[in-house]
């Protein structure tokens, strides 16, 4: 029988936990009672999935491989109708007419999933569920598994049924989006910018307190780290619209 030695068990030990995080699984799943079209967009200089776009119907799920230290988001799109060239529009969170965003973001309001997972300063992962580019669909992301201190980030509650009406952004009388304060009033005051471009500055508005309230595992306000940032280190992400409440 062949035995290893010492040095080679633990160079392979290391081999194969360094193989298990070269690449992360982000699973997407739909529990909302419409199709949604995931948007995807790759930070500067990442790649962007399955070309930053695609069809998610009722109930159906969808999952794919992303390489250490990535980084990108991710929002829903709804009411979408697209040609056989994938040429259209959305009702909420469309990317400038495409079913494959390739490139763009999500026009506003959408609900937004941030991450960075991993770098070559830290090891960790973080992620957040973001309403600084106002609201339009629930979703929250969690780890599959993970260590001690994985939280997970989310707004799953419906903000359109309760969104003050000077932030309403409606489609055929429907509200389908619930626009951020700094998008709705452009003030300086509700978007952290100009004098109050800081930490120390930028405090919680009306808006930002009522949002928190309902959603307090999500960004608020572009400021609000300490309850809204999770970090972790898992293998795989669980990524959901329309997540039950818990």
């Amino acid at each position: 029988m062949l035995t290893l030695k010492p040095q080679l068990l633990s160079l392979s030990f290391c081999l194969c936990i360094s193989l298990s995080y070269s690449s992360i699984q982000l699973i997407l799943v739909n529990n909302c009672p419409y199709n949604v079209w995931p948007g995807l967009l790759g930070g500067a200089g990442q790649t962007t999935p399955k070309d930053g776009g695609f069809l998610l119907g009722i109930g159906e799920e969808t999952f794919f491989d992303v390489p250490y230290g990535w980084s990108g988001r991710i929002w829903g799109r709804q009411g979408c109708c697209f040609d056989e060239q994938g040429k259209g529009s959305c009702g909420s969170g469309d990317c400038g007419g495409f079913l494959h965003c390739r490139g763009a973001g999500g026009e506003p309001p959408a609900t937004v999933v941030e991450m960075t997972l991993g770098s070559a300063a830290s090891p960790l992962h973080f992620y957040d569920v973001s309403l600084v580019d106002g609201f339009n669909i629930p979703v929250s992301m969690s780890p599959v598994g993970g260590g001690v201190g994985c939280g997970v980030a989310g707004c799953e509650v419906d903000l359109n049924v309760c969104c003050p009406p000077k932030l309403e952004v409606k489609r055929q009388g429907k509200v389908v989006g619930c626009q951020s304060a700094c998008m709705a009033l452009k003030a300086d005051k509700y978007c952290c910018t100009g004098e109050y471009g800081s930490p120390a500055s930028c405090k919680p508005t009306l808006f930002s307190h009522l949002f928190k309230s309902i959603c307090p595992r999500a960004y608020s306000f572009a400021y609000d780290d300490s309850s809204s940032l999770n970090t972790c280190r898992a293998t795989r992400y669980l990524i959901t619209f329309c997540p039950a409440r818990k």
